[in-house]
Formats: C-alpha cells, sequence, structure tokens
C-alpha cells in the first residue's frame, strides 16, 4: 500500500476538528512503528537518555 493511500485510510478529524497534513503524517508513521515493534516502553527511553 503507498503512503498516500495509507493517509487516504486515516481520519481527517475528530469532534475537535480537522487535523493537520502533518499531524496525519506523524500518526502514520507512529502507527507504522508500532506495527514493527519500533517503540520504546518508559523505562527503557530513560535508560537511552540516562535519566533516573
Amino acid at each position: 500500500m503507498t503512503c498516500d493511500k495509507r493517509l487516504d485510510a486515516l481520519p481527517e478529524g475528530d469532534e475537535e476538528g480537522m487535523y493537520t497534513e502533518n499531524f496525519r503524517i506523524t500518526l502514520l508513521r507512529s502507527l507504522l512503528d508500532m506495527k514493527d515493534n519500533k517503540t520504546y516502553t518508559s523505562e527503557e527511553l530513560k535508560k537511552q537518555l540516562g535519566i533516573q
């Protein structure tokens, strides 16, 4: 599926209003990252950033 088709499959907004194109692209990128298991727990992120 092409990026444009995937963007078309996303909602254009919600009860609060229309989403910007940048928000929809970021949402798509996030959903694809989740699908590919490219996510981190907050504990993993803190460890990478050196935060305790």
